[in-house]
């Protein structure tokens, strides 16, 4: 099964995401899931998202919701909204598929798409990310990968204001 190309046809709503992510597995595909709120694109989250898709065959993206983002990092953010964070995240080579969660909490959509591996960024341990217990106890893998030093929304934010 190939994924869709387009940035458009890579959004996909949470059951279509699901439904995808399904198929792709019955076709014998590793899927690999990722969460975030990743604002601002930058190197580090590039870097990230390939070393995410190199784990499996096939990488799909949560976005936290914009009111989960102003929960997370305060009341100036997310500087994009939900959908501009969708179609540049669907825009890269890496991200086969692009959806969204709400409420903070990324294991309802974690447990629907059910992924052979779950990554999250090397601020986390494993047995502190969310879902990392549902994917374990269906057998699949947990990875904390590492970050791009010096390389973050915060910074980006913080250099702007400075300017």
């Amino acid at each position: 099964m190939k994924a869709p190309r387009s940035f458009r046809s890579k959004i996909l709503a949470p059951a279509a995401a699901a439904k995808f992510c399904r198929r792709a597995s019955a076709g014998g595909r590793r899927v690999v899931f990722t969460n975030g709120c990743f604002d601002i694109l930058h190197p580090g989250h590039v870097t990230y998202l390939e070393a995410a898709r190199g784990k499996g065959d096939f990488l799909v993206v949560a976005l936290d919701s914009d009111a989960a983002v102003r929960e997370l990092k305060g009341p100036e953010r997310p500087i994009n909204n939900l959908k501009s964070r969708m179609q540049v995240l669907a825009a890269l080579e890496s991200v086969d598929a692009v959806t969204w969660f709400t409420g903070g909490n990324p294991i309802p959509i974690i447990s629907r798409i059910r992924p052979d591996i779950l990554v999250k960024g090397g601020d986390w341990k494993i047995s502190e990310i969310l879902g990392s217990k549902e994917v374990l106890s269906w057998g699949g893998r947990v990875y904390s990968l590492n970050f791009v030093a010096g390389k973050s929304t915060t910074n980006i934010v913080n250099k702007i204001r400075k300017r």
